[in-house]
């Protein structure tokens, strides 16, 4: 499509979750000038959370990796491209096609994908392809495969509006899909009688829509739903014609449950006799029953039988492939679907076939017309860096992930990068933890500028449509795949655009298919570049029988298995293999925070997005933290069998004892010691290859620093500081950059140490009073530069920060104030909890106590939680916690 049009509206996808939301860019003289939700699609109305109403903040050329480098030197694209296909060449000559991977993301389009693993299966004829979505949803993909014979997920977005009982479980939506979140909220308002069950080790924001929360035990989440099944068989709560119709293996599933009484799940999962069995009734007797999962039930040793074991309470009942029921998993990435119907995963083919499957290998490959095509499971992504570690692998290709932050026992993963003979990234940033393992760099177009489609995770298919022309030399990934492996002498990739890709994958999808697969979009099989840019968002399957796409599978019984049944397979928990001891008491858990995405690549560029968390916490129950001595911001070590980090210490009331949360963003780039897959080790579920990273053993204590600081610059000077200390955290800021830092030892010349380490010429003043120094820099009586050090930790508004650096030219008495660490109490906003409209939480608190009792009444007053509604839940707890009247409480927080 052409980008130069004055103004116009672009319509395109969401580069976050696995939601899926539809969203408006408005195009002024080819730039991207604002955006709002699309109300029409489907998968979110109109409405977007905070890190997508943000979008556009994240798009500037800063750390934009903009031209190939081979060895950090600039080459052109023919270099560059020839260099890749050489030696990749080169190394299959020497040492066979299984000596070469590719590391690929649920951040790629569909397309990038299709060719990705095109190239790498059909040509190179290796399956050493697997994806970061390994880490993500492989478990539930394992799972639902193995029951229904096919990768499908039977629910829609529409089920939570109509079901009757909700379990979430292993997900905190309120944070990591908001907008999903927010339809939760709307269904219980528009039906009261609708119940919802949160199942969580941590009292979540969640939590604040539940009407029943189980703080379950870490890992035990297979008992509760063996004791589920067992408590549906004892009371009358089958379905024996569901399951001698359409499903096999029941009695084996059900022999595994028995032992699982409820006095047994009580204690095994440490939770309330009356209340587990209270839910268990709730689930016998409600018609339709909806189980809503993620990456808390995923991401164990014991991932894929977890998620098996909430589709066997499913099929016992009945309760699936029809209105509001169904096991409901909820993927991460905005394409991690899309990765698993292209074969994104090492252990499948194109278009939800099998790589053990003969059958299967010969239609893809006849499809293909490719030389070749492999002929057994590639390495799982964990194992494929253990591989590259062991010399089996020689040359790797990441592209669009950052696997020294993301995957576990980060110091292995680097031993195993820095023995690769051949390290090729594709990024669209300059530097990230990976890229500073790079032989060759290739720029790779982002969000924005990318053209494809992407699926979500009910199975609907959308355009991410470029709004502007992709910046300096970069290029779409597929295009960068087609271009390697001409170069490397295969034909079949000579395509104009990349609608032509998109052609070819949906006519794979239907080629010899014979409603085999669900997996059908055959009906684009001879769409043009025109109607591709016109793609309305699909469910798929969609073929000749469903033109516009189907949304309710498997309704009449039939799944993709051999027999046509749906298979239950007997489950035995097991606990998680990193098990506490006197060395390492604590159970680590981790997950995402509400503002900030992966490695924060995107988000961390966007003042609005750090703001609600600026720096990385370790989260940690009080009582645990008192019998440390840890007090709240204190800066504690953290170590486990693989690593160690340094991080700042959260008193939570919500966290179990001896348990503690890290959330799993911040890296070398923002932070000096804190990502948390140093603490670690790689253990995986032995079907999905999933990695467990929801338990963890770790030992806290404390740290001996002398010497704290805040350090603030304006924009202009970020490039040229040059800091360096023991413990430090950084972060985007309205006017440029927040630094934070601890020293061992005291740096005694303070001023000379903030001017040579800012290299800024201006107007330097020092003060002094109490064991804290202040240093600020004026340009002009503009504040550029300002820095606090002392004993303890110093405590700087951040509003009082935004004002000062805003300021034109600074008073004598607001000089006097910077110098003297002090500020007026109307900057006194303490921490932000409204990231859309800035409102801090001492206003959010005033409010409440000058009369607001409800969530609606705050935002009538303040404009929280008025626009994406991400906060709303934070409003909630802080209602809650200023002794607002639970039943007013509650039905505000049902308020849209």
């Amino acid at each position: 499509m052409s980008c130069s049009q004055s103004s116009h509206i672009v319509q395109s996808t969401c580069a976050y979750c696995g939601v899926g939301c539809g969203i408006d860019i408005t195009v002024n003289n080819g730039k991207a000038s604002a955006l709002v939700g699309t109300i029409e699609h489907p998968a979110n109305f109109g409405q977007l959370c905070v890190k997508g109403t943000n979008l556009l903040a994240t798009t500037d050329l800063t750390n934009r990796l903009l031209e190939p480098q081979i060895n950090n030197k600039t080459v052109d694209w023919s270099a560059a491209t020839n260099h890749v296909a050489d030696k990749f060449t080169q190394i299959i000559k020497e040492h066979g096609p299984d000596a070469v991977a590719f590391y690929v993301s649920g951040q790629l389009l569909t397309e990038d994908y299709y060719l990705a693993n095109k190239l790498m299966k059909g040509y190179i004829g290796s399956a050493n392809i697997d994806t970061n979505s390994r880490l993500c949803m492989s478990s539930a993909v394992a799972a639902y495969k193995r029951s229904f014979g096919e990768d499908v997920v039977p629910c829609s977005y529409d089920d939570l509006d109509s079901t009757e009982l909700l379990l979430i479980t292993g997900s905190n939506a309120a944070w990591t899909h908001p907008v999903l979140f927010q339809r939760i909220e709307r269904a219980k308002k528009r039906n009261p009688a609708m119940k919802i069950v949160v199942i969580d080790p941590r009292k979540t924001a969640t939590c604040q829509i539940a009407d029943y929360f189980l703080p379950i035990k870490p890992g035990t989440d297979a008992a509760f739903f063996n004791g589920l099944l067992n408590y549906l068989s004892a009371n009358n709560g089958l379905n024996n014609e569901y399951i001698a119709q359409h499903t096999q293996g029941f009695e084996q599933a059900l022999l595994a449950a028995k032992k699982w009484s409820l006095a047994e799940v009580s204690a095994y999962c440490d939770l309330d006799l009356q209340t587990l069995a209270s839910v268990y009734q709730l689930f016998a007797d409600t018609e339709k029953v909806l189980s809503f999962y993620s990456m808390g039930i995923n991401q164990s040793n014991s991932g894929t039988d977890k998620c098996q074991s909430i589709i066997n309470c499913h099929l016992a009942t009945g309760k699936i492939a029809k209105d509001g029921c169904g096991p409901f998993s909820i993927t991460g990435q905005p394409n991690a679907m899309g990765g698993r119907e292209v074969g994104g995963l090492s252990n499948q083919l194109a278009a939800h076939m099998d790589i053990e499957n003969s059958e299967h290998r010969s239609t893809v490959q006849r499809f293909w017309q490719s030389p070749t095509i492999a002929v057994k499971a590639g390495y799982k992504a964990v194992d494929l860096f253990d591989a590259i570690d062991e010399g089996k692998i020689k040359a790797v290709w990441i592209m669009a992930t950052n696997p020294m932050v993301s995957l576990p026992d980060v110091k292995k993963i680097a031993q195993a990068l820095n023995k690769c003979e051949y390290v090729v990234v594709s990024d669209c940033a300059e530097n990230n933890d990976t890229l500073d393992f790079a032989d060759v760099k290739l720029p790779a177009t982002p969000w924005l500028e990318k053209n494809g489609t992407v699926t979500n995770s009910e199975r609907r298919i959308s355009r991410q449509t470029n709004a502007i022309a992709p910046s300096g030399q970069a290029k779409h990934d597929w295009q960068i795949i087609a271009d390697v492996a001409t170069a490397m002498g295969f034909s079949g990739f000579d395509y104009s655009h990349v609608s032509e890709v998109f052609r070819e994958f949906a006519q794979l999808s239907g080629f010899e298919n014979n409603g085999k697969r669900v997996f059908d979009i055959s009906a684009f099989s001879a769409i043009t570049p025109r109607q591709y840019n016109r793609l309305k968002p699909l469910q798929w399957p969609v073929n000749d029988t469903y033109p516009e796409g189907k949304k309710r599978v498997y309704e009449e019984g039939k799944f993709s298995t051999p027999s046509s049944k749906a298979v239950f397979f007997p489950i035995t928990p097991r606990q998680p293999t990193q098990k506490l001891s006197a060395k390492f008491p604590f159970r680590l858990n981790s997950g995402r925070l509400r503002d900030q995405w992966h490695t924060m690549s995107r988000t961390g560029k966007s003042p609005q997005l750090t703001a609600h968390t600026d720096k990385c916490y370790l989260y940690i129950n009080p009582d645990d933290a008192a019998r440390l001595s840890i007090v709240d911001d204190e800066i504690v070590n953290i170590s486990s069998n693989t690593g160690q980090v340094k991080v700042h210490a959260k008193l939570d009331k919500n966290q179990r004892s001896n348990e503690c949360f890290m959330p799993i963003h911040w890296n070398k780039q923002f932070a000096s010691s804190a990502n948390v897959n140093n603490l670690y080790a790689s253990i995986t579920d032995p079907f999905s290859g999933q990695p467990e990273m929801k338990h963890g053993a770790i030992a806290l204590s404390k740290t001996d620093f002398a010497q704290f600081g805040q350090l603030h610059l304006s924009e202009e000077f970020i490039v040229q500081c040059q800091m360096s200390n023991d413990f430090w955290n950084k972060a985007r800021t309205h006017y440029g950059l927040s630094y934070q830092f601890a020293n061992i030892e005291f740096e005694s010349d303070l001023l000379n140490w903030c001017q040579t380490s800012s290299h800024i010429s201006g107007e330097w003043h020092q003060f002094s009073q109490a064991g804290t120094s202040y240093i600020i820099c004026l340009q002009a009586n503009k504040l550029v530069f300002l820095c606090y050090v002392s004993t303890t930790q110093p405590r700087i508004e951040s509003a009082w920060l935004n004002y000062a650096f805003g300021q034109s030219s600074l008073s004598e008495a607001n000089i006097k104030s910077l110098l003297a660490g002090t500020s007026s109490e109307a900057f006194a906003k303490g921490k932000q909890i409204c990231s859309c409209f800035n409102i801090g939480e001492k206003d959010i608190i005033g409010a409440i106590k000058g009369g607001c009792s409800s969530v609606e009444q705050l935002g009538e007053g303040l404009k929280c939680g008025t626009n994406c509604g991400s906060c709303k839940s934070e409003l909630a707890a802080l209602l809650s916690e200023h002794h607002i009247d639970k039943t007013t409480l509650i039905n505000s927080t049902w308020s849209e």
